[in-house]
Formats: C-alpha cells, sequence, structure tokens
C-alpha cells in the first residue's frame, strides 16, 4: 500500500525542535528529517513536497541551502522556519512563507497546508500572492515603520501585492476568504 501523502523535509539544527515538529506533522505528512543545512542538502530529491527550513544553522546557512534547493531546480514548497528577526534582505529570497519562532503546531500546519493546498491549481498569480503577503507580514510585524518606510523594494512589494490581489478578485469569486485563511496564520513572532 502506498502512502501519498505529502513529503515534508524539516531541517533544524535542534534535534528536539526537529523531533517535535516531526511528530506534530507525522499525522497528516510524511516526513524525513535534517538536522543540519549538509544534511538537508544530500536529503532533498524530487519526491520532496515541501522543506521547513531553518535560517540560522552552524554547518550550511539555511540562505544558502534556500539558494541551493532553488539553482538545483527542485520547485518545491520552501517556509523558512526561523528565530533570525528578518531584514529586509529577505525581500529577494524565493521561499514560499517565512514564520518566526517560537512556532506552534496548529500554525506549522496552517502553513503547510495552506502552501500545499496552493499547488494543485499552479495558479503562479495566487503562489506569488502569498509569497508577496508573506514577507509583507513578517516584516510589518518584526520591523519598524521608519525602516520599511525608508525602503523602494518595501514598496514596490506592496504594490505588487495590491495588483495581483486586484487580479485574483476578479478571478477567484472567494478570493477575500483565501486571504483571510492566509492572514489567520501568525508569521511574527511578536
Amino acid at each position: 500500500m502506498s502512502d501519498d501523502r505529502d513529503l515534508v523535509l524539516i531541517v533544524e539544527d535542534e534535534p528536539d525542535l526537529a523531533d517535535l515538529y516531526a511528530t506534530w506533522l507525522r499525522t497528516e505528512y510524511r516526513v524525513r528529517v535534517a538536522y543540519g543545512g549538509r544534511e538537508a542538502l544530500e536529503a532533498m530529491d524530487e519526491s520532496v513536497d515541501a522543506v521547513l527550513l531553518d535560517r540560522r544553522m552552524p554547518d550550511v546557512h539555511g540562505d544558502d541551502v534556500l539558494a541551493r534547493i532553488r539553482e538545483q531546480g527542485y520547485d518545491c514548497v520552501v517556509i523558512m522556519t526561523t528565530a533570525v528577526d528578518p531584514e529586509l534582505n529577505i525581500l529577494a529570497m524565493d521561499f514560499d512563507d517565512y514564520l518566526c519562532k517560537p512556532i506552534d503546531g496548529e500554525t506549522l500546519r496552517a502553513a503547510l497546508d495552506q502552501q500545499l493546498d496552493a499547488r494543485p491549481s499552479r495558479d503562479e498569480r495566487l503562489e506569488e500572492f502569498f509569497t508577496v503577503v508573506s514577507k509583507l507580514e513578517v516584516l510589518e510585524a518584526e520591523r519598524s515603520p521608519s525602516e520599511l518606510a525608508a525602503s523602494d523594494e518595501y514598496e514596490d512589494l506592496k504594490e505588487r501585492a495590491r495588483e495581483l490581489a486586484e487580479e485574483l478578485d476578479d478571478s477567484y469569486a472567494d478570493f477575500a476568504e483565501i486571504v483571510a485563511t492566509f492572514r489567520d496564520i501568525n508569521r511574527g513572532s511578536s
């Protein structure tokens, strides 16, 4: 009997936390655990549907793991799970969602469910919208308004979110509900 549940690669250098995430997710997903960046790169293959990726790891930084995953052509969902306060440099990073620690099981499952549920539709605009809004929300939760106001990239991203929202509202009768569900996930640490 085959297990057709999505496979989630958990990348976390704190073994107790990695194992806790695995415990939370095992009932809904197949899980594979890597206790560092190097081990994550070795564990990565085409069967991985989503990666929960710690950003600060001593062997290979999560930013570098993310870049290598994308360079190798893997089109899986990547959710950064990190205690690192997000800087404006996340605007250029190619992840799908960003969760600030501490993260509870409900938030972790909700973020994964939402990202993986969006994949089958392959509406690239909706995927981009989720990514853009995730970046905006985590920055707004963690950075001061004056820091954000000084960033042209941040303002450009806000404009892109508005453009995508208008397009998607015309395409999806339940777009407001989709957005409300997405925004229910607490991405910031505060």
